[in-house]
């Protein structure tokens, strides 16, 4: 059954999370309306949404993130659930789904939480959706490098940065496959420039004879916590240290007071994992993502 609206609290932008209690483990939830979100992950997810003016209506059960300047970013138009999925519950999720997005073709359902429990692999099949589940790391500071790898970096400033930064993430995940991958991918890229243009951030690279070939960008998201976004080396400049000396660069150039926690989130089964625990970042949670695309 779908709660009336009057029982909805929802914002647009700006953040609004109260993280003013820490629960036994020493961990510090989220409380947004109802919803108390432990996940580290998704709880910098949420924030950094937000300040790039995503709504996030809230359901004291799940959450509904929405994001009307991007309906193709699958990540900015999702449910994220306080439990996994249980015995019945796929039919209530898809319902909720389709009412909240009922042009949308691709499904995402967030699962709150720290272990990585993604709940019934039967409910998964009745979704149809695959589970993803991510590793959350931090870092107080990262570990100082000795590399000095043989390129510029600096943060990227104007249209043709901003136009290598589209084409960088061309070359490590391919061209799009039609305009709407296109368009999608376009509106990411001219969210982060304009979290960044808005001070909220800023993004870095790793320029080789003037073609940027390393990025990535950090934000501080408040609570004290800064989150890494979208570390990407060009396929034929990887294993260089341009990775690391933009992590590095971003760190020192992030100026925001009171950021204590560096927080960037991987595949297990990445290499880059490697190279973030290298630079000091350790485990700390999982996150658990349902997905299909549309």
């Amino acid at each position: 059954m779908l709660e009336p609206k009057a029982a909805y609290q929802t914002r647009r932008g700006g953040i609004g999370l109260d993280i003013s209690s820490t629960d036994r483990d020493g961990k510090i939830p989220c409380t947004l309306g109802w919803m108390k979100v432990a996940s580290l992950g998704f709880r910098t997810d949420v924030m950094l949404l937000e300040m790039g003016g995503s709504v996030v209506t809230d359901h004291g059960s799940h959450l509904v993130v929405r994001t009307p300047a991007n309906p193709g970013f699958h990540w900015g138009n999702f449910l994220l659930f306080d439990t996994p999925p249980q015995p019945g519950d796929a039919v209530r999720w898809s319902a909720l789904f389709a009412a909240e997005f009922p042009e949308a073709k691709h499904r995402a359902f967030g699962v709150d939480g720290v272990t990585g429990v993604a709940g019934d692999t039967s409910e998964h099949e009745v979704l149809g959706v695959t589970a993803e589940v991510n590793t959350v790391l931090t870092a107080d500071r990262l570990v100082p490098s000795v590399a000095t790898p043989q390129a510029e970096i600096r943060a990227l400033t104007g249209d043709v940065d901003w136009g290598q930064a589209l084409e960088l993430d061309f070359a490590c995940y391919g061209l799009p496959s039609d305009d709407d991958s296109r368009r999608f991918a376009e509106r990411r890229v001219a969210g982060y420039r304009g979290l960044c243009e808005a001070g909220h951030g800023i993004w870095i690279g790793a320029f080789v004879e003037g073609h940027l070939r390393a990025g990535a960008g950090l934000f501080a998201v408040g609570s004290g916590l800064a989150r890494f976004q979208n570390v990407e080396t060009h396929p034929d400049f990887r294993r260089r240290g341009l990775a690391s000396a933009v992590l590095h660069h971003a760190q020192r150039a992030l100026l925001a007071p009171g950021v204590r926690t560096l927080v960037i989130v991987a595949d297990p089964g990445d290499y880059a994992i490697r190279l973030y625990r290298a630079l000091g970042f350790v485990d700390r949670e999982r996150q658990v993502q349902l997905h299909k695309a549309g």
